[in-house]
């Protein structure tokens, strides 16, 4: 806990009891909805630094939102700012953002500093101070430059001095031709702009060294009088060193030849730099020397920081980015030659303005709630913290004892509705400032989900899955989420529910899939919404592209099949070293393919196919070489040569590299090289993989375990496979160390009543680390804070603890150790020691009666501790012990059996039989078995509809009756009320005639029916009931007697096969005559075919007269078959009888249901329309059955 805490918790009551609301106001940042009151809040604001260009006109931003929209003022140079007032000044409507209009007037009369004020009634909020300058570019100073004569080899400084502009100008020296002049390790420009020549050169000499300086704002550039230097030699020298010196500036050091290096900045052996934190450090170290010197950098006592390290100006100046205060030390410069070297030291100081460690955010509060303000800020002097309310200093605000102020701290306590406010922290010190707004909006607001509802997430399996849920609410809402609406959803392995509401999923997968809802609570309201995930497959490459060696001209095929999710909508890209395909036509892209055609030395390359769908995406390359097509022998490709010389330097006891020479590859390229090792010592004979470099590599760094005997060998891999193995390497041990891990798979389940085993999986001989493995077995009572009870044991992969009591949770871990010491601190698991039979019996068992076959069970649940292991569930043992009609009980009913899993406290017992006894137990499971059976507790079931009559037979058909029996139901569920019959008579064309019922007795197993029509076929159904109702339905038919006088059948010899094959035989005949009369006629000759056709009339042919009194063939084996054999006419339609409005149709598939009314419901003939042709109608042979039936 921080001292700031420590000092808060003294003197604020009742401080612990308000923590956790406190936290929660502090960790989450509300967004209050803009529909609902809230004092405003600064959204956007210019820089406190605004530079402006005169040449365009001053924007001044500040906007900012709440509710009401807030209105603005502002302040310059500390006093208001009157808007309205002048003309040139526009404030945008809706925003406090100012527009200056500067054209014609002086700039300078608008600089200065201004801050804007945002107000309604619920508070008031300020922006930063922002100063407001004009951006200058003033001109050079008029001055004469000297020129310059100096000796070859000595050092120079030409000085530029630019004026002060505003920003300061970018500095480069040119040339008349405005050519830049090179810069290198001998001639450098410093961070001032002055020009260094750590030696000058003969070719130094020039009369156009000119100092440009370009002013960013205005975009201008001026520059400096032109300096001219003349650089002369030793022998030169001596001829005009008078006349030289009368006229012009003369430098010589007198060198003799190379010299030493010197500092030509900074001077001294010691300087000083102070910089801000977050700002970039620039040192700088210029020096002279002939040869010139080399420049270098260190820290003395610490390390370059290298991320933000870099070097420029031919290492002279070094640059750390986003200094911090561990950037603060002594760096030192070296320059060195051949002659010498020489160092400067700088010190370096770091400071830093105000920064955040903790920005006040705003609270969203209900009355009576607690909340607080901190204010966490940092920097080099400490800043001072200074509160503001509604923009004026706490101290002069009205006194409000609900409010507490210590330092960087405000808490509000017990706070009321009106009492909304935005506070301001300030903090300063001599490097600068920070302020920031915070509103307290105290709201009473029942839940609202701000996420939009229905929305869809789709992610690829085994990757994380956000579902959001952003709500506000006042209190802040407490969020729950279900998935499938049922499932509650906790925190743990699988789930992670955020504080802003945010359920996260680790390793999303199918059977996450589904409907998630998440409900925003608070004591004024609840709000649900609904989201949905989706988790789709991945795309997967199943067949990758080869790599292909083809000949010039031939063609070359790339496959690249691929698996994805089949909702997503792939799309295959194909690359050509990385860049798109050629637009070539040679180039055919396929679904899963990719062809070039007539392949060239320019299709050589690498081919990347990509499968991308909207969630991923999959990759794979192969390479295409084009070789000469020639007649010589194809070059041969084939797996390379083992490496040789393997050898083992930098032996270490956990690593050593090992090196070795690859051998011939063969013509393919080698792809990497696989490394192997031997365990002599535990494993010897098993070669394991051990890791993989690239192709190009002789050496690999190799991670080493102790006591172990490695041997080592190499494989190289090309496109065509790997080579055999290399020799192996010398041996190599490695010294016995503590073991690095412990057991895994530890596990504690009792298999008595009073034991735990601990079991685990071993380690092996190779993760041992060292001899005398064994393993420390501690255990412990959960929640008992008694001491580890422990055991050592070696080559056994459980131990057994005895004498402890029945299923209860144990921490158990076991540690690895051996002859060098002890593994790390194990984890502990937890377990429970062994089952026995459940002591007690469920109570107060009931019954409740749903209906006829259904029933519901309730018992009181037993005590946890009473079921003396893991609870599996509820048994429910019930049988039938009688029906209610019966006196005596049932021997050979069968006792079923019911298992509820889990907690549970009731069941549901389905197929029960109506009208009977039933009795029933109960017993609670557990793993090792049932405990003793509750009181039993019979109950009745109600009466139910009866099962169908047992048979249903027809006897004695007569001319105009039939008799029919039947037998009782073998079932009645009930007290047997009677029989419904009903029946209907079916004619020749399989339509049903009128329904008639009739209801009979209980006692009644036989009918006569009588007045019935002779030779009709009549079809029967029969139900029994009770007072639930009628049960299902038997039905049977049968003809009545023919009456003999019916005329027999004619048959429609139209139908019938003889005929149409007369008939087409004589189609043909008068074709082919017909053919002869026409080539007779040509030929002018005669045939008499009229009298021909006259003379060979067919009688067969003339229309026959239709029998309305054959029947159709029908077959009765089947109650619910269609009937066949019905009479279809010639022209594929079928007459309706007159007493159409009574019939149905009757087909397969049918119910044998009747409809209110009693009519017969379903098709019992194929569809029937209206006649159109009464004519031309023909009927079908007679069948069998049908002359069976005539003679009943």
């Amino acid at each position: 806990m921080d001292p700031t805490t420590e000092r808060n918790m003294k003197w604020v009551p009742g401080f612990g009891a308000m923590l956790l609301v406190l936290l929660s106001h502090v960790t989450s940042a509300l967004e209050v909805p803009l529909d609902l009151p809230q004092p405003p809040t600064i959204t956007l604001q210019s820089p406190k630094d605004y530079i402006f260009d005169p040449r365009e006109n001053i924007v001044i931003h500040c906007e900012a939102k709440g509710k009401p929209n807030p209105s603005f003022s502002w302040t310059r140079n500390g006093t208001h700012f009157d808007v309205e007032k002048d003309s040139k000044v526009l404030m945008k409507p809706g925003s406090g953002t100012l527009v200056i209009d500067i054209s014609g007037e002086k700039a300078e009369a608008y600089e200065g500093t201004y801050q804007c004020t945002a107000h309604n009634e619920h508070g008031t909020a300020v922006s930063n101070n922002i100063v407001i300058r004009q951006s200058r570019s003033p001109l050079w100073s008029k001055e004469r430059n000297e020129a310059i004569t100096v000796q070859m080899g000595v050092s120079l400084v030409l000085q530029c001095r630019p004026p002060a502009g505003l920003p300061p100008p970018v500095i480069f020296w040119m040339d008349n031709n405005f050519q830049k002049l090179q810069l290198d390790q001998r001639v450098s420009q410093a961070l001032n702009g002055d020009l260094y020549f750590s030696n000058v050169l003969r070719e130094d000499t020039r009369s156009d060294y000119i100092c440009y300086a370009r002013f960013p704002h205005t975009q201008t550039i001026q520059q400096k009088q032109p300096i001219s230097v003349t650089v002369l030699d030793m022998e030169t020298m001596n001829e005009t060193v008078a006349a030289l010196y009368n006229i012009t500036e003369f430098y010589s050091d007198s060198p003799e030849g190379v010299r030493r290096p010197g500092f030509m900045m900074p001077l001294g052996p010691t300087s000083t730099k102070m910089v801000l934190r977050g700002e970039t450090l620039e040192l700088e170290c210029i020096a002279e020397g002939l040869p010139t010197p080399e420049m270098s950098w260190q820290k003395d006592g610490g390390e370059l920081p290298s991320s933000r390290t870099s070097f420029e100006n031919f290492k002279k100046t070094l640059k750390i980015s986003d200094v911090n205060e561990a950037d603060g030390g002594n760096y030192r410069c070296t320059a060195a030659n051949n002659l010498g070297t020489v160092h400067h030291i700088i010190k370096v100081t770091v400071k830093a303005a105000p920064f955040w460690v903790s920005a006040p955010r705003n609270l969203v509060l209900a009355p009576n709630e607690t909340g607080i303000l901190t204010c966490r800020v940092s920097g080099e002097p400490k800043p001072k913290i200074s509160w503001f309310v509604n923009g004026v200093p706490i101290e002069n605000a009205p006194e409000d004892h609900t409010r507490k102020v210590d330092d960087d701290t405000v808490i509000l306590s017990n706070v009321q509705s009106g009492s909304s406010a935005v506070y301001q922290c300030n903090a300063s010190n001599e490097f600068g400032y920070l302020m920031a707004n915070a509103f307290v909006s105290v709201l009473a607001e029942a839940p609202r989900v701000l996420t939009p509802p229905n929305q869809v997430y789709q992610v690829i399996t085994n990757n994380p899955a956000l579902l959001h849920c952003s709500s506000f609410g006042s209190p802040i809402p407490t969020i729950t989420w279900f998935k499938d609406s049922q499932i509650s959803i906790k925190n743990g392995d699988l789930y992670v529910i955020h504080e802003n509401g945010t359920l996260e999923i680790h390793v999303a997968q199918s059977l996450n899939s589904g409907k998630y809802t998440c409900i925003a609570t608070n004591n004024l309201g609840i709000k649900e919404n609904h989201v949905f995930l989706e988790v789709k497959e991945s795309t997967r490459i199943l067949k990758q592209p080869e790599y292909k060696v083809v000949q010039r001209g031939m063609s070359a095929v790339f496959e690249c099949k691929v698996k994805h999710d089949p909702s997503l909508v792939p799309t295959m890209t194909w690359l050509k070293d990385s860049g798109e395909l050629p637009d070539d036509e040679r180039f055919e892209v396929d679904t899963d393919s990719l062809t070039v055609k007539h392949v060239t030395d320019e299709d050589e390359g690498t081919y990347t196919c990509i499968m991308n769908t909207t969630l991923d995406h999959d990759s794979a390359s192969a390479m295409l070489t084009v070789v000469e097509a020639t007649p010589t022998p194809a070059i041969v490709y084939e797996k390379p040569d083992p490496p040789t010389d393997l050898e083992l330097t930098d032996q270490t006891d956990r690593s050593v590299q090992l090196s070795w020479i690859p051998g011939d590859d063969h013509n393919s390229p080698t792809e990497k090289f696989l490394i192997q090792y031997e365990d002599l010592l535990h494993q010897p004979g098993l070669w394991i993989n051990l890791t993989d470099v690239g192709g190009t590599s002789t050496t690999a760094q190799l991670n080493l375990s102790p006591f172990v005997y490695y041997s080592f060998r190499v494989l190289a891999q090309n496109p065509v496979g790997y080579s055999s193995p290399s020799q192996p390497s010398r041996q190599y041990r490695t010294n016995p160390a503590a073991p690095d891990e412990n057991p895994s798979d530890v596990r504690g389940v009792g298999t008595e009543s009073d034991n735990l085993v601990i079991s685990w999986t071993p380690l092996t001989g190779f993760q041992s680390n060292g001899p005398g493995l064994e393993y420390k077995v501690l255990w412990r009572q959960k929640d008992m804070d008694g001491d580890w009870l422990s055991k050592n044991v070696a080559n056994v992969s459980h131990f057994v603890v005895t004498g402890i009591p029945t299923f209860v949770p144990f921490e158990i871990k076991v540690q690895a150790m051996n002859d060098y010491g002890s593994g790390p601190e194990p984890e502990v698991f937890i377990g429970h020691s062994g089952e026995d039979l459940p002591l007690s019996a469920p109570e107060s068992v009931q019954v409740m009666v749903h209906n006829s076959t259904l029933a519901e069970v309730h018992w009181e649940p037993v005590s946890f501790p009473s079921v003396r292991g893991k609870l599996q569930g509820y048994k429910v043992y019930y049988h039938r012990e009688r029906g209610l009609h019966e006196t005596e009980k049932m021997m050979d009913e069968e006792e079923q059996v019911l298992t509820f899993s889990g907690n549970r406290s009731e069941g549901r017992l389905p197929g029960l039989q109506p009208y009977s006894l039933y009795k029933l137990f109960i017993r609670v499971i557990n793993s090792k078995g049932e405990g003793p059976q509750s009181p039993s507790k019979t109950f009745e079931t109600p009466e139910g509809v009866p099962g169908p009559p047992s048979f249903l037979k027809v006897l004695n058909p007569s001319l105009d009756s039939l008799t029919l029996e039947w037998g009782p139901p073998m079932n009645n569920n009930g007290r047997l009320a009677g029989y419904t019959l009903k029946y209907q008579p079916v004619n020749t064309t399989n339509e049903l005639g009128p329904v008639k019922v009739m209801t009979l007795m209980a006692n009644e197993t036989t009918i006569t029916l009588s007045n019935l029509n002779s030779s009709m076929l009549y079809k029967f159904y029969l139900s029994a009931k009770t007072i639930k109702g009628s049960g299902p339905i038997i039905t049977e038919e049968a003809f009545t007697v023919m009456d003999t006088a019916v005329p027999s059948r004619q048959v429609d010899i139209a139908t019938q096969g003889w005929f149409i094959g007369l008939m087409c035989a004589i189609a043909l005949l008068i074709l082919v005559l017909l053919i002869v009369c026409f080539i007779k006629r040509n030929k002018g000759g005669k045939y008499p075919v009229k009298e021909k056709e006259d003379a060979h009339q067919d009688p067969e042919i003339q229309p026959m007269k239709e029998d309305d009194g054959t029947f159709g063939e029908y077959s009765d084996t089947e109650d619910h078959k269609p009937l066949k054999g019905s009479r279809t006419p010639s022209n594929g339609t079928v007459r309706r009888d007159e007493s159409d409005d009574s019939l149905v149709d009757y087909g397969e598939g049918g119910d044998g249901q009747f409809n209110e009314d009693g009519s017969f419901i379903g098709q019992y003939s194929g569809k029937k329309e209206k006649d159109t042709h009464e004519g031309n109608e023909s009927s079908e042979a007679p069948s069998p059955v049908n002359a069976m039936n005539s003679f009943v």
